[in-house]
């Protein structure tokens, strides 16, 4: 099993968000369907080990998310909708760190940065756009040797080309051996994505649908 949850609960103040009692997926390429405020990026902020939770998150059959923090995360790498960094950090900070951190190999870098046409290396966040940081953004999160990589929304504020770019690099990731977990209001499949099985975030638990 590459991602095992098991009575997952995920709340805010007195109001919960999350009640899974059970999830389980092989290796495969899955789309997780939700309304906006269904809560798909408190899942995925969950999973990666952003938030606390109450219940068991399991890896590989190997690595708890509570007993091994270092090595569940070395191997589940998440790529947010809108993420926000600092706006002194250059795009090479970030991804100079996240390399040493997730013990990218040799050249990794250089090939993402390539793939996503990220040449403004040297340019703060702060005078970036929001495709600009995004395309940062997934870059990074295929950074290190994960077993499982999830996208929110990977789709939205690129352009075609970089889409084209990421979903190409999608299908040759998940052929060497790579899950995913991705969320979008887009059609993977009318992109020329396989999906393997979908799944629905509502009324706090997933549920499988027929064919995603």
């Amino acid at each position: 099993m590459v991602l095992e949850i098991r009575d997952l609960h995920q709340q805010y103040g007195d109001q919960e968000i999350l009640a899974i009692p059970s999830f389980q997926i092989n290796h495969g390429v899955y789309w997780i369907q939700g309304e906006n405020g269904a809560g798909k990026s408190t899942l995925f902020r969950t999973l990666s080990g952003m938030l606390p939770y109450q219940g068991t998150v399991l890896l590989d059959d190997r690595y708890n998310l509570k007993k091994h923090p270092v090595d569940y995360r070395l191997r589940l790498n998440l790529g947010e909708a809108e993420p926000l960094y600092p706006s002194f950090l250059t795009p090479s900070d970030l991804i100079s760190f996240v390399a040493e951190a997730k013990r990218a190999p040799k050249g990794q870098s250089e090939m993402l940065i390539g793939a996503f046409g990220i040449n403004y290396l040297k340019t703060p966040f702060g005078s970036c756009s929001s495709g600009m940081v995004k395309k940062v953004s997934l870059a990074v999160a295929f950074l290190g040797e994960p077993s499982v990589i999830i996208l929110d929304e990977p789709l939205i504020t690129i352009d075609r080309e970089a889409q084209e770019g990421l979903l190409s690099l999608i299908k040759s990731t998940h052929l060497a051996g790579v899950t995913f977990l991705l969320s979008s209001h887009q059609l993977f499949q009318q992109n020329g994505l396989s999906v393997t099985k979908g799944f629905l975030l509502k009324n706090k638990t997933l549920v499988e649908i027929a064919r995603p």
